[in-house]
């Protein structure tokens, strides 16, 4: 039988690597799922949920800042710029997070601010809380 593969990597870390029954990555262009067989395929991906499920059926949800995924021989390859585990992210952490981009992003004329970082930093942000709000929140 047939097995899919994956693994995710970060510039600074491998995040996961195993055998799964599909993913769900955010592409650019909206959002596709990964089975076994699937066909070849290079994609980049946005800000957002990756989903993954396991061979066990049990579900990981991870959010991500973005990066590009290969799909050859039933092996997936997440190249992901920044990757989180849902369970691992601290809701205060994140609010604070968003309340610094919003108030960089409300100083955009100030020419010390980087406009570009702290839209990103606000997306994942965002991203962040509303993982949290679906995937944590929701199971209480």
């Amino acid at each position: 039988m047939a097995e899919l593969k994956l693994e995710i990597i970060t510039p600074y870390k491998s995040m996961f690597s195993g055998i799964i029954k599909s993913i769900t990555i955010p592409g650019t262009v909206g959002s596709f799922q990964i089975l076994i067989n699937h066909a070849p395929l290079i994609s980049t991906f946005e800000c957002d949920i990756i989903k993954i499920v396991l061979f066990n059926d049990d579900v990981i949800y991870y959010t991500t800042s973005g990066g590009t995924v290969e799909v050859l021989d039933n092996k997936v390859l997440v190249l992901a710029d920044t990757i989180e585990n849902v369970k691992d992210l601290d809701e205060v952490r994140a609010k604070r997070a968003k309340m610094r981009a919003q108030e960089r992003l409300a100083n955009r004329e100030d020419k010390r601010i980087d406009v570009h970082r702290a839209e990103v930093a606000l997306q994942r942000a965002v991203n962040r809380l509303n993982a949290i709000e679906k995937y944590i929140k929701s199971e209480v």
